[in-house]
Formats: C-alpha cells, sequence, structure tokens
C-alpha cells in the first residue's frame, strides 16, 4: 500500500489486533510514505483509531510489526485532548518561547493568528468551550514541524472557518513537505476530499487502499460493491447517497472534476432505490402546539462579555434551525437556555406546554459506562415508526451499526463513535418532539451519518 518509489516513514507488517475474542485488525500490511496524505474511513469501533495509535508508536500490535524510519518524529492528536486544565493556552502551545521567536516563524505565526483568534494566550485551559480546547490542541502540534502528522477527527468541535483553514493548511503544508506524511481519520467528506489524495478502508478486521481523495474512494467502492452483489436486489443505502453526494454541485470548500460526477450519474441511476428504509415520521409521540420556544429580552455573560444581548426570538412546531458561530461565540450557551439546563441573566425563556426536550451534549452524556448497549435500550419497549409497523429496542440499535456482540459489550468498551452513536438513538428514543443536537456529528462514522440523517429528513418535530 505505499509507492515503490519513495521509502516508507513507517511499515506494519503483518499487524492483528484483538480486544477479546473480537479481532479488530487481522494481519494488516501497510506503508505510509513521504509525501503521502492518507485519509481513513470506516465504521466506529472497526478500527480506525486502534491503527493510527499503532502508526504512531502509542501501542503495540498483537501480532506482527511495526517499524519507523530512523529519528522519525511524529505526532497524534487523539479524539480526547490530554490538556493539563491548569495550565494556560501560551504554555500548551509555545512553551517558554518568546513572543519575538515564534511570531518570527511564518508557520507558527499564521497558526497562532488562525487558530488561537479571539482566545487570550494566558487564559486558562479549565474554562475553555471545547471548540477552544480542540483549536489549542491542534495549534499545539501546528507549530512545530514532524516527519509524520496523525490526526484522529480533527475537525470535531471546530466552526465551519476554522475546518475551511484547516484543509487548506495541511494541503499546502503537505504538498510541498516531500519529506513528511499526513495521516486524518475524520467523518468529513469535504474535508478528505479537499486534504486527502489517497484514502485506506477499515473493514472487517482489514484495510483497503484507494487511490484519490474521498470522491475517487466513493466511486470505487460503489463499483467494487456492485461487482461483490451482480444478481443481487439488495443495494446499500449508504452508497446511493454518498454518489448523489458526489453528483451535486462542487461546494465552495472543495471541487469535483467533472469526469467523476459524470460517472456518479451512471451508477446512481443503475441503482435501484433501497429497500427498508426507516422513517422515524412517528416518533415525536405528543404532538406541538404553536407555542414551542420563546425567547425574550435574554441576556447571558461569561467572562465578563455578553455571549447573548437581548436576544428576542420564537420559534414554532416544525422548525429546523441550525446554530452557527465561531467557537466560543455561545452555540452551547442558547442550546443550555432552550433546554432548560441555564436561566438567563436577564429576560425569560417560555416554553410550551407540550413541548419534550430531548438533548444532545458535546459531553459523554448519562451513559452508565458499565452497561450495555442492548441494556441501555431495553427499558425503551417498542418504538412505533412510520408504515405502522414497530421496532424493538434491539432492532433500532442494529439500525445504528450494533450488531453481534457490540450489543452486550459493555459501553466503557466501545470506541468513542460508538458511545456517540449510542447517546444519538438514546436521545431519539426518549421521544421528544424538540431535539437539540450540539455537534451531533462528532465522532460518527459516514455510514451512521447516513442513518442519522433519514432520521431526521423524516422526523416531524422542532430541531435545533
Amino acid at each position: 500500500m505505499s509507492s515503490p518509489q519513495t521509502a516508507n516513514l513507517v511499515t506494519a507488517e503483518a499487524v492483528s489486533v484483538s480486544f477479546g475474542v473480537k479481532p479488530v485488525l487481522s494481519g494488516v500490511s501497510l506503508g505510509v510514505s513521504a509525501g503521502d496524505r492518507i485519509g481513513v474511513v470506516g465504521r466506529n469501533g472497526g478500527g480506525k483509531s486502534t491503527l493510527v495509535k499503532l502508526l504512531a508508536g502509542q501501542s503495540l500490535p498483537l501480532s506482527g510489526r511495526v517499524a519507523r524510519a530512523r529519528g522519525l518524529q511524529t505526532d497524534l492528536l487523539g479524539q480526547q485532548d490530554d490538556l493539563d486544565p491548569g495550565s494556560t493556552v501560551r504554555t500548551v502551545v509555545l512553551g517558554d518561547d518568546a513572543e519575538h521567536v515564534w511570531a518570527s516563524d511564518p508557520q507558527a505565526r499564521e497558526v497562532v493568528q488562525t487558530l488561537l483568534a479571539g482566545l487570550d494566550l494566558d487564559a486558562g485551559i479549565a474554562p475553555l468551550s471545547g471548540g477552544e480546547r480542540r483549536r489549542t490542541a491542534l495549534a499545539r502540534l501546528l507549530v512545530r514541524d514532524q516527519d509524520l502528522l496523525i490526526l484522529d477527527e480533527p475537525t470535531n468541535h471546530l466552526d465551519i472557518d476554522v475546518i475551511s483553514w484547516l484543509a487548506g493548511h495541511l494541503a499546502r503544508r503537505f504538498a510541498t513537505a516531500r519529506g513528511r506524511g499526513l495521516v486524518v481519520v475524520t467523518h468529513d467528506r469535504w474535508f478528505l476530499d479537499a486534504v486527502c489524495d489517497r484514502t485506506w478502508e477499515v473493514h472487517d478486521a482489514t484495510v483497503s487502499a484507494y487511490d484519490g481523495g474521498y470522491a475517487a474512494y466513493v466511486l470505487a467502492r460503489a463499483e467494487r460493491d456492485r461487482q461483490a452483489a451482480t444478481g443481487q436486489a439488495k443495494r446499500t443505502q449508504l452508497i446511493r447517497k454518498e454518489l448523489a453526494w458526489l453528483r451535486r454541485g462542487p461546494p465552495a470548500r472543495t471541487s469535483k472534476p467533472q469526469f467523476r460526477i459524470d460517472a456518479a450519474n451512471a451508477l446512481i441511476d443503475a441503482e435501484p432505490e433501497p429497500r427498508d428504509s426507516l422513517a422515524l415520521s412517528r416518533l415525536a409521540s405528543i404532538r406541538l402546539g404553536k407555542k414551542v420556544l420563546e425567547l425574550e429580552d435574554v441576556t447571558v455573560h461569561r467572562g465578563g462579555r455578553n455571549l447573548l444581548d437581548g436576544v428576542t426570538a420564537r420559534f414554532g412546531p416544525g422548525d429546523r434551525i441550525g446554530i452557527l458561530g465561531p467557537n466560543g461565540a455561545g452555540k452551547t450557551t442558547l442550546l443550555a437556555l432552550l433546554s432548560g439546563e441555564l436561566e438567563p441573566h436577564t429576560g425569560r425563556v417560555e416554553r410550551g406546554s407540550t413541548v419534550a426536550v430531548g438533548q444532545l451534549t458535546q459531553g459523554p452524556g448519562a451513559l452508565d459506562l458499565r452497561r450495555t448497549p442492548l441494556q441501555t435500550v431495553e427499558d425503551i419497549g417498542r418504538v412505533a415508526v412510520s408504515g405502522g409497523g414497530e421496532l424493538g429496542g434491539g432492532q433500532l440499535l442494529e439500525r445504528f451499526g450494533f450488531v453481534g456482540d457490540r450489543l452486550v459489550t459493555p459501553i466503557q468498551d466501545l470506541s468513542g463513535g460508538e458511545r456517540r452513536r449510542l447517546q444519538v438513538l438514546r436521545v431519539l428514543l426518549d421521544q421528544p418532539n424538540v431535539l437539540l443536537l450540539d455537534e451531533p456529528t462528532n465522532d460518527l462514522d459516514i455510514d451512521t451519518l447516513t442513518v442519522l440523517e433519514d432520521f431526521l429528513d423524516g422526523w416531524p418535530g422542532t430541531l435545533f
């Protein structure tokens, strides 16, 4: 899986890893060469984070070997940061460097001025928002050079402007860095296509390699699945939706060659409609009245500044509201106001008498880590779905990718993405009629994102 013209920075040979009796990687051989920009995709719990930890030298395989070039400098951004809550932004990112030292380095200066814009360098780590922490953790790595940079879900918690900057920065930085390599695990299709020129799909305890970014991978995987399913009527809904994404016009953040769009049109036209699709149009069990949520002259301040200042807004049944803004601007604060978790300093928040709020937070939520996914939903009973049918908790878990031994695996042993998946499902199963979703796509694999999109497309309540 490495280029024969260039030396590998890191090479895995016949690597196997198991968690309990479940093989996560089985006899995997691959390499990262100088100049590679590799995107890693696959289902939550499929082994993506395990793979990158092996490449970074942070874990060892059960069998096989991982060899690294002599003197290789590697940095890994994990899904969870290890920032010292008692430290400051300046110390974490710049250490003891005087300002004239980092300010004279164009790369370090760009990183600090962009990722840390709006942050007080002498501010403590503890009170930072999730997005501010993520920006700080990224800045700590990007102000310095390394031979191999590995980023596990780098776009989590970041606002749109920072994601766009990061994609451009990485593409430029590693396109000209012949002696260095980049590996990125992310669910962000646009980010993958803008940054990466190769794609690894982790599936069934193995790794399949594809040339090109995410758009090229979608086409190659669709053709592979077509050949594997010759004569069968059933087609995966994922591939149909990803092909539909591919054939849409290019968004601002990336571009798609016309030949790939034409190929997507041809493939999707040959795809039959997916069967057995799930639309939870009856999931909101209590109908909303005309009054849902109202904010009247609401002000909230934090740390000497107003996050919300005299805000008045009214939201009705069926409204679908996207909340945008830079990290630390108050998006999570607004959701906390709407849920009743936070009271305004001035003004009032009113909720309709039939409102039942379901809230997905950025944090781990109220999951009991000792229980299994099946135990977590077993008290739900059966849920009515469109078409007059019903599904039990176990069936809904399967729709969210929990099958086989993952149904009875303790939550503490699940991957970050699997836990996030379970959080989303648990919120939906409470049958709210108002959904407050704070960064719902964080840690979710692309397969699960398509399921969540389907759920929300047919959901009749008010959505933030």
